[in-house]
């Protein structure tokens, strides 16, 4: 990452740490105990995204979380990227924000599973690459209604797709977003290990199915 080659490590160290504070900022837990629907950890799943949050029954918080756990991830590249103008930079910073979400230091390191911050990082990142890792999303959502796969799926192709719109728009390939795509995807795969397991079991619940 040439970009980065006058920076210093401490300069770094403190794009990652400043990109993880930000990222573990658990708002599905702030959203929903501030509008007194409990503790989002204790229902569903007890996992602390957007999906889980939508089983207190109150689509607005659900919503509100979708929005906040992807723009912390957006904001971490943008500023960081501002800051040094460096696509490197940002890609470290999102990277930290990511982290920060999966394993955030106020919880114990017990965060949320990453999708919603992974769609605001590649939306930050490269427009053309969120929105067609979105649509992907949309699409298997809508043929199988089963909202992992739906990520995992989206996960999968965004290292490929991360070539794709760069070539249409007749622009060189970006290594920092195409690293960046691949550890998220890497790392969303990793929290899915139980879906995943559910999906070969064919026991993974559909959307709007209600957990136990």
């Amino acid at each position: 990452m040439e970009d980065l080659a006058g920076a210093t490590l401490g300069t770094l160290g403190l794009v990652a740490l400043a990109g993880y504070l930000l990222g573990s900022i658990p708002f599905g837990v702030i959203i929903t105990r501030a509008a007194g629907a409990g503790d989002v950890r204790a229902i569903g799943s007890g996992n602390i995204g957007a999906t889980n949050v939508l089983r207190t029954g109150r689509k607005d918080l659900a919503l509100a979380t979708l929005v906040l756990d992807a723009g912390k991830g957006a904001v971490a590249l943008l500023i960081a990227r501002w800051l040094f103008g460096s696509e490197a930079a940002g890609a470290i910073a999102g990277a930290s924000a990511f982290i920060g979400h999966l394993f955030p230091v106020w919880l114990g390191f017990k965060g949320g599973k990453g999708v919603a911050t992974f769609f605001g990082l590649l939306i930050a990142a490269l427009w053309p690459l969120g929105l067609m890792a979105g649509a992907i999303w949309i699409l298997t959502a809508f043929l199988f209604r089963i909202s992992s796969l739906s990520a995992l799926t989206a996960a999968a192709a965004a290292p490929l797709l991360a070539l794709l719109p760069l070539t249409m728009l007749g622009l060189p390939a970006s290594t920092p977003i195409i690293l960046l795509a691949l550890f998220t995807a890497l790392l969303i795969y990793v929290r899915h290990a139980a879906n995943i397991a559910r999906l070969l079991k064919g026991t993974e619940p559909r959307i709007g199915a209600k957990a136990a």
